[in-house]
């Protein structure tokens, strides 16, 4: 199982181990790591070079550090994710509409599997977000569409039935929360572009209810284009 650690960066060997047993299915999902004592004892090395190894591992998103229950394997690892990614943004100085076409390249490929792989419970919740998208159109609760917009895309991917596009988008969604300021907002100035975007999600949605991954995808690219085009030349992109 563990190995005794013999070199310099003792933490970070630690770290490395728990990322390769999770890599290799010794650690699944939710499981429990053992007390810091114990680790310390097999991996023969001080409780202290444990602790900042779990404070790595914490901090990537790897684990989840519970105070007086121990460390359990994270459900997810988004989080992983979304900071060396955040981190490049930010170093490489990236424009916002690169994520913009980050978004599109994934999106359009989760629109085309999900026409295909989508099972009838998933047609009929969309059709229900499509339905409140219509209603929430006419109400002042922007903070509502937003949520239900967000659920309609990710529901999409969901029904790729591919999780790494899943968890590839959500970090594209807090990406995009963080760097582009409202851009909802931004598109939503002109008042005839709710109309528009109502009208895109139902060519999605036509798409997909139809099981035509030609046309779902066609109608998620001309979506997101319209987002780019629309941020782009909004006056305070």
């Amino acid at each position: 199982m563990f190995r005794p650690i013999k070199s310099t960066k003792v933490y970070e060997q630690v770290a490395e181990q728990i990322q390769d047993m999770i890599v290799n299915g010794e650690l699944q999902k939710g499981d429990k790591l053992p007390s810091e004592r114990h680790l310390a004892e097999e991996l023969q090395v001080s409780r202290a070079s444990i602790r900042e190894a779990l404070r790595a591992l914490q901090i990537i998103g790897l684990i989840d550090v519970r105070q007086g229950e121990g460390s359990y394997i994270n459900h997810s690892f988004e989080k992983c994710l979304f900071q060396p990614l955040s981190i490049m943004f930010m170093l490489q100085q990236s424009k916002p509409e690169e994520i913009i076409e980050l978004r599109k390249i994934i999106e359009v490929e989760a629109a085309y599997l999900a026409a295909k792989r989508a099972d009838d419970e998933e047609i009929e919740q969309l059709r229900s977000l499509i339905e409140q998208l219509k209603i929430l159109k006419d109400l002042d609760d922007e903070e509502t569409s937003v949520s239900v917009d967000k659920q309609f895309h990710y529901l999409i991917a969901k029904s790729s039935k591919n999780q790494l596009l899943v968890n590839v988008l959500n970090v594209i969604s807090e990406l995009m929360d963080k760097f582009i300021k409202d851009a909802r907002g931004m598109i939503l100035i002109r008042e005839e572009n709710k109309e528009v975007l109502i009208n895109q999600h139902e060519a999605i949605f036509k798409g997909l209810e139809n099981r035509d991954p030609d046309a779902t995808a066609g109608a998620m690219q001309a979506h997101i284009k319209f987002i780019m085009k629309e941020y782009l030349n909004s006056p305070v992109a």
